[in-house]
């Protein structure tokens, strides 16, 4: 017996049932935990409300416990408010960058987040959401029903594949993470099950084989940098499929990918810090003065 979730099945269902993707994640998952439709959406407000706080937190330019990253979300924010005409991307994408920048900034000085899916892959959802919301003037409310889209993709990758970055490397968390992130913002645009499941596939697919070699074994660097592109390669996959974009692979097929190239991957390349920019001079100079 088969007990791995599928995507495609759930994305299928919800299309027969001529019914939007959140609406369907609503009724399979107020039965499954037996709750009611309110308590559910209260339960996803919640995290939406500390996702909020962790944007501006990051935003504080607090430094890291490590002292490798923090402040950067600030310059961002700086950046754009005093030279946007040179930005080389459009308001939406720089402000995913800024808030995905800001979360795992938030993440590595110790401040609270939403492990969505995991803490090193924090700020992806986080920066796509609020970046739409500004963006198109979403409330809470659509947030959260967002967020409930999200969750059904990364339930069914932590079935078929997983989300650690020591099981699977980096593929498994800010992959996994952009593939939630680019699931949801078709939702919130409107898009039908179909390209919901494209573009978690796709943004999935861009990230496919990425390690997980963080230096000195903090979720610093290279973490949060990997945050703000995940969030940009969610944008792309999102935008992508909105357009008519198919990814060749179906979402399910691609997940099962990432599990057998994560299982093919070397322990050094799987949050060990044994390898990849972990193991480069001026990372391991880092490791040595940080645990002398």
């Amino acid at each position: 017996m088969n007990d791995k979730l599928s995507l495609s099945e759930w994305l299928n269902a919800a299309a027969k049932q001529e019914t939007s993707f959140v609406e369907f994640c609503i009724a399979d998952q107020t039965e499954r935990l037996r709750i009611s439709r309110d308590e559910l959406l209260a339960r996803m407000l919640s995290m939406i409300v500390v996702m909020r706080e962790a944007i501006q937190t990051g935003l504080t330019g607090r430094p890291s416990r490590g002292g490798l990253v923090g402040g950067d979300a600030l310059k961002m924010e700086r950046y754009y408010g005093e030279r946007s005409e040179t930005s080389l991307v459009g308001t939406t994408m720089r402000r995913a960058i800024t808030f995905a920048l800001a979360v795992g900034e938030a993440n590595a000085s110790m401040g609270r987040i939403v492990a969505a899916p995991t803490a090193g892959a924090s700020g992806v959802l986080p920066g796509v959401l609020f970046a739409l919301a500004e963006q198109r003037g979403l409330n809470d409310q659509q947030l959260a029903e967002g967020l409930l889209v999200a969750g059904a993709i990364g339930m069914v990758i932590a079935s078929r594949a997983t989300l650690s970055g020591a099981a699977g490397g980096c593929q498994a968390e800010c992959g996994s993470a952009a593939a939630m992130a680019a699931g949801a913002a078709v939702s919130l645009a409107g898009g039908t099950p179909a390209q919901i499941g494209n573009a978690a596939a796709i943004a999935l697919k861009n990230l496919l084989g990425l390690v997980c070699d963080p230096v000195a074994g903090l979720v610093e660097v290279p973490c949060v940098k990997r945050n703000a592109g995940a969030a940009a390669q969610a944008l792309a996959a999102a935008e992508m499929a909105l357009a008519g974009i198919r990814s060749v692979i179906p979402v399910d097929e691609v997940i099962d990918a990432m599990a057998s190239v994560g299982g093919a991957m070397h322990c050094s390349l799987r949050e060990t810090a044994q390898g990849g920019l972990a193991a480069t001079p001026t990372g391991l100079a880092w490791t040595n003065k940080l645990f002398k």
